[in-house]
């Protein structure tokens, strides 16, 4: 989509109009969370993921996700003892069925869920013409669809790949981090159909939140940290070959 300056100055006092609509913004179903109080993550404990798919499935179940696209997906590494530089990547549909046998070859194989990682400098808030993209106050980017052009500019932005078009809505849609669960004191779906654990919510504000006493005892990584976005999903165990 083409946006003239023209058009951008007659969007501009309708993003201001959604921002004021998002700081509202408690949500109604949830009088008593405050959004000052929380500043929400995801810790990925990576050799906990069995690649299953039940992340994936149950993200499109909470989410009314259309088929072919994903929120989260995970994607299966395979790296070669003789070439650990080039590892080869699979994700059948996003991983959503589990995936076929390995072959046996000398290396090693993992799986690595992937989302948004909700960063603190966010590459599609800035590129986003109207603010319909932004940061909440609680650390959660979030998409208002209502003030959504769906030019695209945020899903090219995003170095993850977590961005894509809802072919519905002709609207950017992405990993919310069940906002609508975590609001209400849930845990998001992904989380809450993990069957090893291998997935976590964290309330990084929250001083009783378990990731503090993870991150003191273990080492933990986020993806592309030279974007130098800031992300808050961070990986235990993750490998030099993740792309």
């Amino acid at each position: 989509m083409s946006i003239s300056r023209r058009h951008l100055l007659l969007l501009l006092p309708a993003a201001a109009v959604a921002w004021k609509h998002v700081l509202a913004g408690t949500p109604e179903s949830s009088p008593n969370y405050t959004m000052s109080q929380h500043w929400w993550g995801m810790l990925i404990d990576l050799p906990k993921c069995i690649g299953c798919g039940n992340c994936v499935r149950a993200c499109q179940a909470e989410n009314d996700v259309p088929d072919g696209y994903f929120r989260t997906w995970v994607e299966r590494y395979h790296v070669s003892d003789y070439d650990i530089e080039n590892p080869v990547v699979d994700s059948p549909d996003g991983g959503k069925k589990g995936f076929p046998p390995a072959k046996e070859e000398s290396g090693k194989n993992f799986f690595v869920p992937k989302l948004c990682n909700h960063c603190v400098e966010s590459p599609c808030t800035q590129v986003c013409p109207v603010g319909a993209t932004f940061v909440s106050p609680d650390g959660v980017v979030l998409v208002d669809k209502q003030y959504c052009l769906g030019c695209r500019y945020c899903v090219q932005a995003c170095p993850y790949g977590c961005r894509f078009i809802n072919p519905k809505t002709d609207t950017a849609e992405k990993c919310t981090l069940c906002y609508h669960r975590i609001t209400k004191g849930l845990t998001t779906a992904c989380c809450e159909n993990c069957p090893t654990g291998a997935r976590q919510l964290a309330d990084l504000k929250n001083p009783k939140d378990p990731i503090h006493e993870f991150l003191k005892t273990h080492s933990v990584q986020v993806l592309k940290p030279n974007m130098a976005t800031h992300a808050k999903v961070f990986y235990a165990g993750l490998d030099g070959s993740v792309r």
